[in-house]
């Protein structure tokens, strides 16, 4: 989509994210939970560390194979813990929220905390903006007709079929999320600066160092080295699917705005956004980003208030003539594959 599809501006929509706001926060929802953070923190860890526990506790098994595809669900849950650090849902005190972040970040997962909370808070200031958002940049994947006409060779063929190869392609997701993470720690610009800011630099390459020694150590002294081989390539792929597969449904095919389109805060971010029903369930699977839209209007609401926040979202978008994007799973799978199969149309001309 373009920003064709994008709502006309409304009078006085200044004051229209305050008024939200006041009611958000009349119904308390921007409370702490600490409680249940704790709660949170303490199951998904537990299990998480109990499923290494089980696997060097099973040993030079093939039964490895099945606990890799446990333990890159349990991998998925510790990586949303420090997507809401990273947004200061569980804690007010940013030096808490860093500390939560970077060991569910950079020792438990393996990707770098710093590295991720800048690129995320860039998509979250300009959520599917071509040239703002990193989320939509040319990349393996293309998002728009320019960017598709961009590509040469490879990256020209991947386009015409991006939409066929993007479930397989994230697969590879997991590799790529570990590599940006390094390079973002090493990069410099020609002048010597620092690529990419991050604030406890050393201290993110001393735990991605731990990371590495750790994971593999472990899956090469309790298997032998092609269950080892085939276990990481299990957990590792089907980590980065699921994580490309939560994160998919959240933006892919909604309106991408340009900088001549007018957009205040709360505009910018519900026409952009989709929400995805379902139940508890969904809400655990998806780590609460189903209430996408709510998320985007209000990122340090803790996870379990977003529930609460959707209805008077959507009531206030109804009453002030705001679209509000809301389906199925599957059917966000199809709008999103729906817009990378439309991309590539003049590639297949």
């Amino acid at each position: 989509m373009t920003s064709s599809t994008l709502a006309a501006p409304s009078e006085r929509r200044g004051s229209d994210y305050a008024r939200l706001s006041r009611r958000v926060a009349e119904a308390g929802l921007f409370a702490r939970r600490p409680g249940g953070y704790a709660l949170r923190i303490a199951l998904t860890l537990g299990v998480f560390l109990a499923g290494w526990a089980v696997v060097v506790a099973i040993g030079d098994s093939w039964a490895q194979l099945l606990l890799a595809v446990g333990m890159a669900v349990a991998t998925t849950q510790v990586a949303f813990l420090g997507h809401d650090a990273g947004h200061r849902q569980m804690f007010r005190r940013r030096g808490h929220s860093e500390a939560a972040g970077l060991i569910a970040g950079n020792l438990a997962v393996g990707i770098s905390y710093g590295w991720w909370v800048d690129k995320h808070n860039r998509h979250h200031a300009n959520p599917n903006h071509e040239h703002e958002d990193p989320d939509v940049g040319a990349g393996a994947l293309v998002w728009t007709y320019e960017q598709a006409a961009a590509t040469r060779g490879i990256r020209r063929w991947m386009a015409r079929r991006q939409a066929w190869l993007f479930f397989p392609m994230l697969l590879l997701e997991g590799l790529a999320l570990h590599v940006s993470s390094v390079r973002a720690l090493v990069g410099r610009e020609p002048d010597g600066r620092w690529r990419t800011p991050v604030r406890h630099r050393a201290v993110e390459a001393l735990l991605l160092g731990a990371h590495a020694v750790g994971y593999l150590g472990l899956l090469f002294t309790v298997m032998s080295p092609a269950k080892a081989l085939l276990f990481l390539a299990v957990h590792q792929g089907l980590w980065g699917f699921y994580m490309g597969c939560a994160f998919a449904p959240n933006h892919k095919g909604m309106p991408m705005p340009s900088a001549d389109d007018d957009l205040d805060f709360l505009r910018k971010q519900v026409l952009t956004s989709r929400n995805v029903r379902g139940g508890h369930v969904v809400d655990l699977a998806l780590g609460a980003l189903n209430y996408q839209i709510e998320h985007h209007l209000f990122p340090n609401m803790p996870r379990a208030n977003l529930r609460r926040a959707q209805p008077i979202v959507q009531a206030y978008c109804a009453e002030q003539g705001i679209g509000y994007a809301e389906t199925g799973l599957v059917e966000s799978y199809r709008q999103a594959l729906g817009h990378l199969h439309e991309v590539g149309r003049p590639l297949r001309a």
